[in-house]
């Protein structure tokens, strides 16, 4: 969706800022934000506002919190029907693998979306959109993955595109079609990997790919296949990013560095060469708490070897029918900082600044800097520590998205 028509200069004053512009929060007391035609021009101390920002439209903040909009960096928004049957398996005691080998998990997502339409998979994924937006996310990442062939897997983009249309929020869209084997290729990965580099540029040539994603797992693809669908992605000028040691270390995480990755996403498994490898490519590590919550994991992911090797932290909410069916970032923030051990600021950081570079838009949002997208959260909290803090609640005021 294109913005409506704003005024030319916005000024919202009277409010305390996260920058996320300097390391920590970039806090910022008694601060304003200015944007001119949706983009950011001051974002400082009000005190030294220029003088031409005062014949600009003023919102008064009233003391209240703003941060940059959020950004989900990882999900799978589009998607038909659920899987809650095999929450109740899981419940009983089956593993994610367990349920994979027989024919449940992502497999049982593409029958589902193969039956689907396009406005199917529209009307289902608004709803979904709409808990995201409602909580301050201005850009969201959508990954297809569920139709695993030509048609299908374009159906998926086109209708994650659609969602921007029919939203004020920033939509980027991922190709997985290395997702999962379908069931037509009869187990043979290799089959459907030359298939997936066969569809790539003629999906990529309608503009409908930002971005080239693959699952790389025992249940998924080898190293070697991912390698296949990487370079293809370099051929096409895309960049890459993994599902990368989440059940296994497959050293992900070090192929995806290889290949100067946007992001590795999930990590549980990930080692010292692979930490070290992501910091040297400036490779993200994006982590996904509810994920690692709902299929009940006990493998965490490494923070320790992140933080000592200088690796930028994004979380996400894998937004997914099988093993995150979770569309709140908040919640998100309060797993990570629960269950991970994030800092405060780290989990802040992880859904604007981080989130923003796992997608290659730092230069565009994630932070509250002249340049950047107006893309606001205001908030009715007091200190930053809530929005981490509290579960169920939300506490956001408003929402701007390139300065309206």
């Amino acid at each position: 969706m294109a913005p409506p028509k704003t005024p030319s200069l916005r000024l919202w004053r009277n409010a305390r800022l996260a920058t996320l512009a300097a390391p920590g929060l970039g806090v910022v007391e008694k601060g304003a934000v200015a944007a001119r035609d949706g983009i950011i021009v001051y974002a400082g101390p009000e005190a030294d506002l220029p003088a031409d920002i005062a014949r600009a439209e003023v919102t008064d903040c009233e003391g209240r919190w703003i941060t940059p909009g959020l950004v989900d960096c990882h999900t799978h928004l589009i998607y038909a029907g659920n899987r809650a049957h095999e929450f109740e398996l899981r419940l009983a005691g089956a593993s994610y693998e367990e349920i994979a080998r027989a024919g449940g998990g992502i497999v049982s997502s593409v029958k589902n979306l193969r039956a689907a339409s396009e406005q199917d998979l529209v009307a289902q994924a608004l709803p979904r959109l709409a808990a995201l937006i409602a909580e301050g996310a201005t850009t969201v990442e959508v990954k297809s993955g569920y139709g695993l062939d030509y048609d299908n897997e374009r159906k998926s983009l086109r209708a994650a595109r659609t969602l921007g249309e029919r939203r004020p929020v920033t939509i980027k869209t991922t190709f997985l079609g290395a997702h999962a084997v379908p069931p037509e290729a009869n187990k043979d990965s290799a089959a459907h990997i030359a298939r997936v580099v066969e569809m790539m540029p003629r999906i990529a040539a309608e503009g409908l790919i930002d971005a080239v994603d693959a699952f790389c797992e025992g249940i998924g693809f080898s190293p070697a296949e991912t390698r296949q669908v990487f370079d293809m992605a370099k051929s096409l000028g895309l960049p890459v990013k993994l599902h990368a040691d989440q059940l296994s270390n497959l050293h992900g995480a070090a192929l995806t560095a290889e290949y100067r990755g946007l992001s590795a996403d999930h990590l549980e498994h990930t080692d010292d060469a692979g930490a070290a490898a992501m910091s040297k490519a400036g490779t993200v590590a994006v982590l996904l708490p509810g994920a690692y919550y709902f299929i009940r994991e006990t493998k965490l992911p490494p923070l320790d070897l992140f933080r000592k090797h200088g690796v930028a932290l994004a979380l996400a909410t894998d937004c997914n029918p099988g093993t995150a069916p979770l569309t709140s970032l908040l919640l998100t923030m309060n797993m990570a900082a629960t269950l991970f051990r994030m800092t405060v600021d780290e989990c802040i950081a992880g859904v604007t600044r981080e989130g923003a570079k796992a997608l290659g838009m730092g230069q565009e949002a994630g932070t509250l800097e002249p340049g950047k997208w107006a893309d606001l959260a205001i908030w009715n909290i007091e200190r930053p520590a809530e929005l981490v803090y509290r579960m169920g609640f939300n506490p956001l005021h408003a929402r701007v998205w390139k300065g309206q």
